[in-house]
């Protein structure tokens, strides 16, 4: 996946255009007088008023947003009607910051807007908004219509409806049922007063002031605090995001881990965004009670045993101040494993667009670091990507590379391998070799557009060949989110990720064709599941297994997102590796879980004996 930080930066520069552009709006000229909330809500996603011109609509101040872009009030009616499914609650988007408080009665006149966060080509739900309006303050010091409680018993298990065939897939106008779907029971809510009690965080603090919690305690928990996404249809549905619409200066955002607890009660209205759908924005936020969540250290590789890992570093390049924090996370975490796959080096120069490919003072910096940190003297190799090539940050020029500790591992050299030239498989006395080391698979392939290309090497350890593939496949970019209007939701990413799949596999299948026995190793960011098609593709004919699925299902994850805890980073082995059965696997959280992380990836490592 993009890293995060670099996902947001873009989609805010998107919310930023879209704030005046992606309005979903019936050009109808009818007009409703004196119309309540739940009237403008409707029983479906989209308001039955949408682009009509409403007046004097009446409710009570529950929220004011007063930052970004997004700048407004959120208002209840007192004089609910009987159907769950409408919304008792709408957001009023004032563009500039609003001239009411919480607890003013009010009547609103506007226009009924359905607004796209992030645009229509997301795929996102809209939100109901009534948009230029006029304001009218009839009082001011109102109690605040009672919070509807958002918790285990109220939330549905399943996660929302298939979508309507005829009209692509989409939700929106089908019929809420929010006691059977929580995508439903959410919008059901939308921007109504809502609250949680103590609630177990699930994805911790982020640089934007948001953290995710679970309602629901017991579905499909890890032992150390998370939620784990296991499969498409388990959407974990008691997720739900958390910001504040508190100042900071008055109070500061909580800062929290996985497993921590938002203790008390949090309430305010509910929102949609594009960062993460249903989101409470809390007037009244709970405090943070610690976990005790602590990072996890593997454990040293024997004598006989070669340890491989790999570690997404996340845009890694001299500038940076994490080189330290790197180096003791591959020292004191990670035990100094004897081969490093490193994912994300930047050039010399970063983010700098200005032809610079090569990265050498990047991984010198590094393997100084680690050397300060006391750990071994490792050598490195890789191959500098044409510029521009590869993707990721524009001039960064990520790429993979192989960090080894020579007290330890031999790499074996052999010439011939560049950005443009594939590497190949021959035998030579009953044995596989690369026709170059390091190497390039396939990288004229379509497969890798704008993509990092796989990289081969071939190593010794006592005696013994060890292929070592090092793989960033492309992010999950451009589908549609859990929580999009269309269910099931579109995974178009995935189209080019099953293609990069199935050139590693193929090439995989070339090395086993000359030695059946090979001990291959092909890890990295592969930015897919363990369930995905494209670990079946990878996998295809037996050629390779994803060490992941060594471990429990509930301890599954290298990454943290919007309350799931999953599998995007992985070590897949050949079945020489398999069948002796003396191989093992570990995804050593040091990162996704924590608020103060260096990269938003855990590293893996595996031990084997060759």
């Amino acid at each position: 996946m993009p890293s995060k930080s670099s996902a947001r930066i873009a989609a805010l520069t998107v919310a930023a255009v879209c704030s005046t552009v992606s309005s979903v709006v019936v050009t109808s000229p009818a007009h409703a007088d004196a119309v309540a909330v739940h009237d403008i809500q409707g029983s479906t996603r989209t308001s039955p008023l949408a682009g009509q011109q409403v007046t004097d609509v009446a409710g009570i101040v529950t929220g004011v947003r007063t930052y970004g872009s997004s700048r407004g009030f959120w208002i209840q009616g007192t004089a609910p009607d009987d159907d769950p499914a409408t919304s008792e609650g709408v957001f009023v988007f004032t563009s500039s910051t609003p001239k009411v408080a919480v607890g003013d009665s009010v009547t609103v006149s506007g226009t009924v807007t359905e607004f796209v966060p992030g645009g229509a080509s997301t795929g996102n739900q809209s939100v109901t908004e009534i948009t230029r309006p006029t304001v009218t303050v009839v009082s001011s010091g109102n109690a605040l219509p009672a919070a509807t409680v958002v918790d285990s018993r109220s939330v549905p298990a399943a996660y929302a409806p298939e979508g309507d065939p005829a009209a692509a897939g989409s939700t929106n106008n089908l019929t809420l049922r929010p006691k059977k779907y929580a995508l439903d029971f959410y919008e059901s809510l939308e921007g109504m007063n809502v609250a949680i009690g103590s609630s177990r965080v699930v994805t911790a603090t982020d640089p934007y002031s948001e953290l995710w919690v679970t309602v629901k305690p017991h579905e499909n928990p890890n032992r150390r605090g998370g939620t784990v996404y296991g499969s498409y249809s388990a959407q974990n549905t008691g997720r739900l995001q958390i910001q504040s619409l508190i100042p900071t200066a008055t109070q500061p955002f909580p800062t929290a881990n996985v497993g921590d607890t938002l203790k008390g009660t949090t309430e305010g209205p509910l929102d949609y965004n594009q960062f993460g759908g249903y989101t409470l924005t809390a007037r009244t936020i709970g405090t943070v009670e610690a976990g005790g969540l602590e990072r996890e250290t593997t454990r040293k590789q024997s004598r006989t045993e070669l340890a491989v890992a790999t570690y997404n570093v996340e845009n890694l390049d001299p500038g940076d101040g994490t080189f330290a924090d790197h180096a003791a996370a591959i020292v004191d975490h990670l035990q100094s494993p004897d081969i490093v796959s490193l994912e994300e080096i930047q050039d010399n120069n970063g983010a700098t667009n200005d032809g610079t490919v090569a990265a050498d003072l990047t991984l010198k910096k590094l393997t100084d670091a680690i050397v300060a940190a006391g750990g071994p003297a490792y050598e490195w190799r890789s191959i500098d990507p044409v510029d521009l090539a590869d993707g990721g940050e524009p001039g960064g020029n990520i790429r993979q590379a192989f960090l080894y500790n020579p007290a330890r591992v031999s790499f074996v050299d052999r010439p011939g391998g560049d950005a443009t030239t594939a590497v190949g498989v021959t035998k030579v006395r009953g044995k596989a070799r690369l026709t170059a080391s390091p190497g390039r698979i396939d990288p004229a392939n379509a497969a890798w557009t704008n993509s990092r290309k796989p990289l081969a090497g071939e190593f010794t350890f006592r005696g013994e060949s060890v292929f070592v593939i090092a793989n960033h496949f492309a992010s999950k970019g451009g589908d549609q989110a859990l929580h999009s209007q269309f269910q099931p939701p579109s995974r178009s990413s995935e189209t080019q990720r099953h293609l990069q799949a199935t050139a590693v596999n193929a090439f995989v299948k070339d090395i086993l064709a000359k030695q059946r026995n090979a001990d291959v190793v092909t890890l990295g960011d592969i930015n897919d599941f363990e369930f995905s098609t494209t670990t079946k593709l990878l996998e295809a004919d037996g050629a390779l297994w994803s060490a992941v699925k060594s471990l429990p299902r509930s301890e599954r994850y290298s990454y943290d997102y919007q309350g799931n805890s999953q599998v995007l980073d992985q070590i897949l082995i050949s079945p020489s590796i398999r069948k002796d059965r003396d191989f093992t696997f570990d995804s050593v959280h040091i990162n996704s879980e924590f608020s103060d992380q260096i990269s938003d990836h855990d590293p893996q490592v595996l031990r084997f004996r060759p």
